[in-house]
Protein backbone atom coordinates (compact mmCIF):
# COMPACT_ATOMS: atom_id res chain seq x y z
CA UNK A 1 0.00 0.00 0.00
CA UNK A 2 1.20 3.39 -0.70
CA UNK A 3 2.06 5.75 2.17
CA UNK A 4 0.74 9.11 -0.18
CA UNK A 5 -2.92 9.73 -1.32
CA UNK A 6 -4.53 12.08 -3.50
CA UNK A 7 -8.26 14.43 -2.70
CA UNK A 8 -9.91 15.74 -5.37
CA UNK A 9 -11.92 18.86 -4.82
CA UNK A 10 -14.52 17.56 -6.75
CA UNK A 11 -15.61 15.82 -3.98
CA UNK A 12 -13.94 17.70 -0.99
CA UNK A 13 -14.98 21.15 -1.70
CA UNK A 14 -19.17 20.08 -2.57
CA UNK A 15 -21.88 21.36 -0.24
CA UNK A 16 -22.63 17.87 0.25
CA UNK A 17 -19.14 17.46 2.30
CA UNK A 18 -18.58 20.49 4.01
CA UNK A 19 -21.80 20.69 5.83
CA UNK A 20 -20.90 17.72 7.27
CA UNK A 21 -19.30 17.81 10.76
CA UNK A 22 -15.47 18.39 11.11
CA UNK A 23 -15.15 15.11 12.58
CA UNK A 24 -17.11 13.32 10.14
CA UNK A 25 -14.67 15.15 7.68
CA UNK A 26 -11.63 14.16 9.72
CA UNK A 27 -12.81 10.61 9.72
CA UNK A 28 -13.26 10.48 5.63
CA UNK A 29 -9.65 11.91 5.48
CA UNK A 30 -8.15 9.18 7.62
CA UNK A 31 -9.92 6.51 6.11
CA UNK A 32 -8.59 6.96 2.55
CA UNK A 33 -5.52 7.38 3.52
CA UNK A 34 -5.55 4.15 5.14
CA UNK A 35 -7.39 2.50 2.19
CA UNK A 36 -5.37 0.22 0.03
CA UNK A 37 -5.12 0.84 -3.61
CA UNK A 38 -8.51 0.14 -4.81
CA UNK A 39 -10.11 2.13 -1.97
CA UNK A 40 -10.88 -0.84 0.80
CA UNK A 41 -10.33 -0.38 4.49
CA UNK A 42 -10.12 -3.28 6.33
CA UNK A 43 -10.59 -1.78 9.82
CA UNK A 44 -12.62 1.32 10.15
CA UNK A 45 -13.43 0.87 13.53
CA UNK A 46 -9.54 0.87 15.09
CA UNK A 47 -9.52 3.99 12.94
CA UNK A 48 -12.02 5.50 14.68
CA UNK A 49 -10.71 4.50 18.24
CA UNK A 50 -8.00 5.81 17.38
CA UNK A 51 -8.76 9.20 16.53
CA UNK A 52 -11.45 9.96 18.86
CA UNK A 53 -14.45 9.69 16.12
CA UNK A 54 -17.90 8.42 17.46
CA UNK A 55 -20.13 6.44 15.76
CA UNK A 56 -22.44 8.88 14.51
CA UNK A 57 -19.99 10.69 12.53
CA UNK A 58 -19.56 7.16 10.73
CA UNK A 59 -23.31 6.70 10.38
CA UNK A 60 -22.85 10.17 8.64
CA UNK A 61 -20.58 9.00 5.94
CA UNK A 62 -22.82 5.79 5.36
CA UNK A 63 -25.89 8.08 4.83
CA UNK A 64 -24.18 10.49 2.77
CA UNK A 65 -22.82 7.60 0.75
CA UNK A 66 -19.19 8.91 0.65
CA UNK A 67 -18.48 5.49 2.32
CA UNK A 68 -20.22 1.51 1.33
CA UNK A 69 -19.94 -0.62 3.76
CA UNK A 70 -19.92 -4.68 3.68
CA UNK A 71 -21.53 -7.32 6.06
CA UNK A 72 -17.74 -8.24 6.67
CA UNK A 73 -17.21 -5.08 8.35
CA UNK A 74 -14.84 -3.36 5.54
CA UNK A 75 -15.36 -0.09 3.88
CA UNK A 76 -14.84 0.79 0.86
CA UNK A 77 -14.03 5.33 -0.26
CA UNK A 78 -16.92 5.45 -2.91
CA UNK A 79 -14.75 8.19 -4.89
CA UNK A 80 -11.77 6.96 -4.68
CA UNK A 81 -11.18 6.62 -8.43
CA UNK A 82 -11.93 10.40 -9.00
CA UNK A 83 -9.49 11.04 -5.94
CA UNK A 84 -6.61 8.53 -6.95
CA UNK A 85 -5.06 7.31 -9.97
CA UNK A 86 -2.60 4.46 -9.48
CA UNK A 87 0.00 3.64 -11.78
CA UNK A 88 -0.37 -0.19 -13.31
CA UNK A 89 3.72 -0.92 -12.27
CA UNK A 90 2.79 0.30 -8.79
CA UNK A 91 -0.53 -0.90 -8.49
CA UNK A 92 -1.76 -3.93 -5.82
CA UNK A 93 -5.03 -5.03 -6.15
CA UNK A 94 -7.29 -5.52 -3.13
CA UNK A 95 -7.43 -8.79 -0.85
CA UNK A 96 -10.92 -7.88 -0.68
CA UNK A 97 -12.30 -9.65 -3.56
CA UNK A 98 -15.50 -10.72 -3.12
CA UNK A 99 -16.66 -7.27 -1.84
CA UNK A 100 -14.88 -5.85 -4.86
CA UNK A 101 -16.58 -8.41 -6.94
CA UNK A 102 -20.30 -6.90 -5.63
CA UNK A 103 -19.34 -3.31 -7.02
CA UNK A 104 -19.34 -1.69 -10.21
CA UNK A 105 -17.48 1.32 -11.60
CA UNK A 106 -19.41 4.38 -12.98
CA UNK A 107 -18.78 6.04 -15.62
CA UNK A 108 -17.85 9.33 -13.52
CA UNK A 109 -15.32 6.81 -11.34
CA UNK A 110 -17.51 6.23 -8.73
CA UNK A 111 -17.92 2.82 -6.99
CA UNK A 112 -21.48 2.28 -6.82
CA UNK A 113 -23.22 -1.73 -5.78
CA UNK A 114 -24.40 -3.89 -8.02
CA UNK A 115 -28.37 -4.16 -8.21
CA UNK A 116 -29.54 -7.65 -8.66
CA UNK A 117 -33.75 -8.46 -8.89
CA UNK A 118 -34.16 -9.90 -6.10
CA UNK A 119 -38.03 -10.37 -6.81
CA UNK A 120 -36.93 -13.33 -9.04
CA UNK A 121 -37.49 -16.77 -7.37
CA UNK A 122 -34.70 -19.28 -7.80
CA UNK A 123 -36.86 -21.51 -9.52
CA UNK A 124 -38.94 -19.76 -11.94
CA UNK A 125 -42.19 -21.31 -13.29
CA UNK A 126 -42.18 -20.52 -17.08
CA UNK A 127 -45.63 -20.50 -18.53
CA UNK A 128 -44.71 -21.40 -21.60
CA UNK A 129 -47.39 -24.07 -23.47
CA UNK A 130 -44.22 -26.53 -23.25
CA UNK A 131 -44.10 -26.02 -19.67
CA UNK A 132 -48.06 -26.37 -19.46
CA UNK A 133 -47.61 -29.91 -20.98
CA UNK A 134 -45.35 -30.68 -18.10
CA UNK A 135 -48.25 -31.60 -16.33
CA UNK A 136 -50.05 -30.04 -12.97
CA UNK A 137 -47.58 -31.76 -10.34
CA UNK A 138 -45.03 -30.37 -11.83
CA UNK A 139 -47.06 -26.67 -11.21
CA UNK A 140 -48.13 -27.92 -7.71
CA UNK A 141 -44.46 -28.17 -6.98
CA UNK A 142 -43.49 -24.79 -8.71
CA UNK A 143 -46.51 -23.18 -6.09
CA UNK A 144 -45.45 -25.39 -2.53
CA UNK A 145 -41.81 -23.77 -3.01
CA UNK A 146 -43.20 -20.36 -4.02
CA UNK A 147 -45.16 -20.46 -0.76
CA UNK A 148 -41.84 -21.77 1.33
CA UNK A 149 -39.60 -19.03 -0.31
CA UNK A 150 -42.41 -16.26 0.47
CA UNK A 151 -42.65 -17.20 4.13
CA UNK A 152 -38.63 -17.58 4.49
CA UNK A 153 -38.09 -14.28 2.58
CA UNK A 154 -40.82 -12.67 5.08
CA UNK A 155 -38.98 -13.87 8.03
CA UNK A 156 -35.58 -12.40 6.80
CA UNK A 157 -36.59 -9.58 5.86
CA UNK A 158 -37.97 -8.90 9.45
CA UNK A 159 -34.45 -9.09 10.72
CA UNK A 160 -33.17 -7.14 8.42
CA UNK A 161 -36.00 -3.89 8.82
CA UNK A 162 -34.46 -4.09 12.61
CA UNK A 163 -30.54 -3.32 11.26
CA UNK A 164 -31.91 -0.86 8.58
CA UNK A 165 -32.38 1.02 12.01
CA UNK A 166 -28.54 1.66 12.66
CA UNK A 167 -27.18 0.72 8.83
CA UNK A 168 -29.64 1.89 6.21
CA UNK A 169 -26.70 0.84 3.48
CA UNK A 170 -27.85 -3.41 4.12
CA UNK A 171 -28.12 -4.76 0.52
CA UNK A 172 -30.91 -7.30 1.12
CA UNK A 173 -29.62 -9.43 -2.22
CA UNK A 174 -26.05 -9.82 -0.54
CA UNK A 175 -26.23 -13.45 -0.09
CA UNK A 176 -24.04 -13.35 3.36
CA UNK A 177 -26.62 -11.10 4.67
CA UNK A 178 -29.21 -13.34 3.50
CA UNK A 179 -28.23 -16.42 5.06
CA UNK A 180 -26.95 -15.16 8.18
CA UNK A 181 -30.67 -14.04 8.81
CA UNK A 182 -31.73 -17.76 7.93
CA UNK A 183 -29.22 -19.43 9.87
CA UNK A 184 -30.37 -17.35 13.10
CA UNK A 185 -34.00 -17.89 12.32
CA UNK A 186 -32.99 -21.59 11.64
CA UNK A 187 -31.50 -22.28 14.92
CA UNK A 188 -33.06 -19.48 17.44
CA UNK A 189 -36.34 -18.97 15.89
CA UNK A 190 -37.54 -16.07 14.43
CA UNK A 191 -38.76 -13.91 17.50
CA UNK A 192 -35.94 -14.90 19.68
CA UNK A 193 -33.51 -13.49 16.65
CA UNK A 194 -35.79 -10.65 16.63
CA UNK A 195 -35.15 -9.99 20.21
CA UNK A 196 -30.99 -10.56 19.49
CA UNK A 197 -30.90 -8.00 17.03
CA UNK A 198 -33.16 -5.48 18.63
CA UNK A 199 -30.57 -5.87 22.04
CA UNK A 200 -27.59 -5.74 19.42
CA UNK A 201 -28.29 -2.52 18.16
CA UNK A 202 -29.44 -0.95 21.31
CA UNK A 203 -25.99 -1.34 23.13
CA UNK A 204 -23.87 0.32 19.77
CA UNK A 205 -21.53 2.86 20.93
CA UNK A 206 -21.33 1.47 24.97
CA UNK A 207 -18.24 1.14 26.11
CA UNK A 208 -16.71 -2.47 25.26
CA UNK A 209 -20.48 -3.23 23.53
CA UNK A 210 -19.73 -5.61 20.69
CA UNK A 211 -19.64 -3.63 17.15
CA UNK A 212 -22.68 -5.61 15.33
CA UNK A 213 -24.75 -3.59 12.66
CA UNK A 214 -25.40 -6.16 10.29
CA UNK A 215 -26.88 -10.22 10.27
CA UNK A 216 -23.37 -11.40 9.35
CA UNK A 217 -21.51 -9.62 12.66
CA UNK A 218 -24.57 -10.63 14.75
CA UNK A 219 -23.88 -14.49 13.96
CA UNK A 220 -20.28 -14.35 14.00
CA UNK A 221 -20.15 -12.21 17.80
CA UNK A 222 -23.26 -14.05 19.46
CA UNK A 223 -20.79 -15.19 21.58
CA UNK A 224 -19.60 -12.01 22.49
CA UNK A 225 -23.31 -10.11 22.97
CA UNK A 226 -24.11 -12.72 25.76
CA UNK A 227 -20.50 -12.44 27.48
CA UNK A 228 -21.71 -8.28 27.56
CA UNK A 229 -25.35 -9.25 28.46
CA UNK A 230 -24.42 -11.16 31.32
CA UNK A 231 -21.56 -8.65 32.55
CA UNK A 232 -23.73 -6.21 32.00
CA UNK A 233 -27.29 -7.70 34.09
CA UNK A 234 -24.86 -8.76 36.95
CA UNK A 235 -23.73 -5.30 37.15
CA UNK A 236 -27.18 -3.90 37.26
CA UNK A 237 -28.29 -6.56 40.26
CA UNK A 238 -24.77 -5.29 42.27
CA UNK A 239 -26.07 -1.18 42.05
CA UNK A 240 -28.97 -2.46 42.93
Amino acid sequence: MANRRMFSLQIVDTDAFIDMPQTSQLLYFHLAMRADDDGFVSNPRKIMKMIGIQDDDFKILVAKRFILTFETGVVVIKHWKIHNYIQNDRYKETTYLDEKKTLILKENGSYTECIQDVSKVDAQVRLGKDRLELGKDRLELGKDRLIIASSKNDGIKKIMDIFYKINPTLNWSNKTTRKSCDDLIKKYGLEETKKLAEYAISIQGEKYAPVITTPYQLWNKLSQLKIYYDKNIKNKIQSL
